[in-house]
């Protein structure tokens, strides 16, 4: 019995293999509704020359536009299903250079032959040498248009529009002011805050895009936290307070169509370090108390995405980082705080996690730990190989049984939902 488990098991990825093979060529037939055989007949030895005939009549009518009904049909839309490639390539976002798509051609392939589900906008690359993505409202209408024509499945277009200095689409390139969550968490009117939210969503639902990755939901435990207090984006010291201004904060992208990501659980409001510069451990900083609006949202249905952090705290799990630990996005975010919508890891260019673990690895991990997004934003110089090790990291984690296919399947229905396609 155990060796025809065996037999059964490597059957199954000798066939998986098989589809891989194959996959990438008919991803695009599938995504086009081509699911259904080319006839119910099967060709045969015993056919006769009449029978083979006919049937090769009949193959060849099907490239035929049939005649118009004279009654007018409208039939219900029935959404194919995809290649399993096209729900892979859904869990990976990923940040470009360019002020058009066309610009990278590396971008182009990893929209149309990796079916990416995500991109990240920036305004300047890495230290503000040069523009990156973004340079007016009008040139990023036109970029978000762009890109949402090339993608597979609508994309999610996403930015970090905190408001203050967090703000990419900002001043500079014509957008209105913005208002820091500090600045707003010291006024403490939520009806100012969702008013200002407003206006927020606003510019980003005309500028294309359809994710804010905001609001900030840590908690100013460390007034002087380089990545967090410091340049004000936390909403207050007080959780019920952060909690309150988060919600009136998602309230006004909503009634815009906008939707927002919780950051950075579990909590990085009390770290001393910058997860983008290195190992940050707030073992002995951290408290319960942070979880209060993540608890809060989620019990109000507010919650469309969750980011997190790469922070490391052995209370929760004593090897691993938050965004690369079970214990903490499955067991902590989903069991113990019930929340079943999509997981967003942070930059997995950080080096909290890069001076540690290959991409590859830092893939692998995430996914296991029930992350459905993975986030590569900041390295630019090689989108398409990104997107390329992505693909190929999950399938031989599907070849290898490290996962099975039901697992990517729960990512990418929570990834339909949060885009308003199921």
């Amino acid at each position: 019995m155990a060796m025809q488990t065996f037999n059964s098991a490597k059957a199954l990825r000798a066939r998986r293999r098989f589809l891989r093979r194959c996959i990438f060529g008919v991803g695009g037939l599938l995504l086009a509704g081509c699911t259904a055989p080319i006839t119910s007949a099967p060709i045969t030895s015993a056919m006769s020359g009449q029978e083979l005939a006919a049937l090769v009549a009949m193959v060849g009518q099907r490239g035929k536009k049939p005649p118009m009904p004279s009654e007018t049909i409208r039939p219900t839309l029935v959404k194919p299903d995809v290649a399993l490639t096209v729900k892979i390539g859904q869990m990976l976002m990923i940040g470009f250079r360019g002020t058009t798509a066309r610009q990278d051609p590396a971008l182009v392939r990893a929209l149309t032959e990796h079916h990416i589900g995500g991109v990240v906008l920036f305004d300047v690359d890495i230290g503000g040498r040069w523009p990156r993505n973004i340079t007016s409202p009008q040139q990023v209408a036109a970029l978000t248009a762009e890109l949402q024509a090339l993608a597979t499945l609508p994309l999610l277009i996403s930015v970090d529009q905190e408001g203050g200095k967090v703000a990419r689409l900002n001043e500079k390139y014509g957008f209105p002011p913005t208002l820091s969550a500090a600045t707003l968490g010291e006024r403490n009117d939520p009806e100012f805050t969702r008013a200002e939210a407003g206006k927020m969503a606003q510019t980003l639902a005309e500028a294309g895009v359809t994710l804010n990755l905001a609001p900030v939901v840590d908690v100013r435990l460390n007034p002087n936290s380089p990545i967090i207090a410091r340049p004000g984006r936390s909403f207050s010291a007080d959780p019920v307070v952060v909690a309150a201004h988060a919600e009136a904060f998602i309230d006004g992208h909503h009634a815009h169509g906008v939707r927002c990501t919780l950051k950075h659980f579990p909590g990085h409001g009390s770290a001393l370090g910058d997860t983008h510069l290195g190992f940050t451990d707030v073992t002995e900083s951290w408290r319960e108390d942070e979880l209060l609006p993540y608890r809060e949202l989620i019990n109000k249905g507010k919650v469309d995405a969750v980011m997190t952090a790469h922070v490391f705290n052995a209370r929760l799990d004593p090897e691993l980082p938050a965004t690369l630990s079970p214990a903490v996005v499955t067991g902590l975010l989903r069991q113990t705080l019930g929340y079943d919508g999509v997981v967003i890891s942070d930059d997995m260019q950080m080096r909290a996690v890069t001076d540690h673990y290959s991409l590859e690895k830092a893939f692998e991990l995430a996914i296991l730990a029930g992350v459905d997004i993975i986030a590569v934003a900041n390295n630019v110089t090689y989108v398409g190989a990104v997107s390329e090790r992505f693909v190929a990291t999950v399938m031989r984690m599907l070849d290898e049984g490290v996962i099975d296919e039901a697992r990517i399947e729960q990512s990418y229905r929570r990834i339909l939902k949060l885009k308003g396609l199921a």
